[in-house]
């Protein structure tokens, strides 16, 4: 089933989410002040990616209550490296004021150690971010402008199974970044570089396992995106699988991660994947080339990721029109939060 959202309030008076289901638009709203559910367990965050096949750079504001997190990281992709900066800010409680919508509206962190601020005016995204020690003694400095599209995005309501537990995401894929990254005396060129921004806002519950896959890339004269996730909640009303042809979505079912696995059954994340749907709109074989792990461990918090960027090599079906990839750069990750 993949019921569409109609428009309206998220939550209703007991802080449950009126409806779950998808949207090709932010159609619902969310106001934290709604949530009935403990404080602490209040989870919002904005995710950028912006790259190209050469290099890309992820910048990400989020704050989980007991806990913020400001993450950069540059990926140089020709190399097979990746440089990250974690920043943990302690008992954020809604005190980072992430915009209750993605439509417009700003954040900013301002420290000693890290200078950051996502600005959104509702026409275009303008981040910026200046960090004294990066690499080593190295400076790191951004600024990248994104147009936001007049095009559909993917948008999904999930519930969890626990009463005022729901998740609100909204990926805005083949964002046209433009700018510069410089890292020491080193300048890398943004202009002509896709983005996605990962929109969440929500009330997550204590231990989640979630696989997430983007693509956004350009063949020939047309504009390719996809959204691929599983894993958490309740998807019975609707999964998070939507294909973009020139701005243009594609409401997809169901799609599964084959992870190959080592001969001591654990995940072999740099052996190829395949990912598929039971529609037969995605048929695709994933080449890996690098994976950004992180693995923390603090008692009854822990985190384990993998976000994995590689090729993407396959069939997509949009509208009955079947789209080739060969050689598009692209991430899945499989990420498992105690938080």
């Amino acid at each position: 089933m993949q019921k569409k959202l109609s428009n309206g309030k998220l939550l209703n008076e007991f802080g449950n989410v009126h409806e779950a289901g998808y949207a090709f638009d932010l159609v619902k709203e969310y106001q934290r002040s709604d949530i009935k559910a403990p404080k602490s367990r209040i989870k919002e965050w904005d995710y950028y990616y912006i790259g190209n096949n050469r290099y890309g750079v992820a910048l990400t504001i989020a704050d989980n209550s007991y806990m913020g997190l400001i993450g950069v990281t540059f990926f140089d992709f020709k190399e097979r490296v990746e440089f990250t900066k974690n920043i943990m800010l302690l008992f954020t409680r809604g005190k980072l004021k992430l915009p209750s919508t993605s439509q417009i509206g700003n954040v900013e962190v301002h420290r000693k150690d890290i200078d950051i601020v996502f600005e959104n005016d509702g026409t275009k995204r303008h981040l910026t971010c200046r960090i004294p020690q990066f690499t080593g003694k190295e400076a790191f400095e951004c600024a990248i402008d994104l147009i936001n599209p007049s095009t559909d995005s993917m948008v999904i309501v999930t519930p969890f199974h626990k009463s005022k537990y729901f998740y609100y995401n909204q990926k805005i894929n083949c964002l046209k970044g433009s700018g510069f990254v410089k890292i020491g005396t080193k300048s890398y060129d943004f202009s002509k570089t896709l983005g996605v921004l990962d929109w969440g806002r929500g009330v997550w519950t204590y231990h989640n396992t979630w696989y997430w896959s983007s693509l956004s890339t350009k063949i020939g004269s047309d504009l390719v995106g996809f959204n691929l996730g599983y894993g958490f909640g309740d998807t019975s009303a609707a999964s998070e699988n939507m294909l973009f042809l020139n701005g243009i979505g594609t409401k997809i079912d169901q799609v599964f991660f084959n992870i190959p696995h080592t001969t001591k059954e654990t995940d072999d994340f740099m052996s190829p994947w395949t990912m598929t749907s039971n529609d037969g709109a995605v048929d695709l074989i994933f080449q890996p080339i690098l994976d950004r792990h992180s693995h923390t461990s603090l008692g009854i918090i822990a985190s384990n990721q993998h976000q994995v960027f590689g090729y993407f090599k396959g069939t997509l079906v949009c509208k009955e029109k079947s789209i080739q990839l060969d050689h598009a750069l692209g991430f899945a990750e499989k990420v498992m939060n105690k938080w």
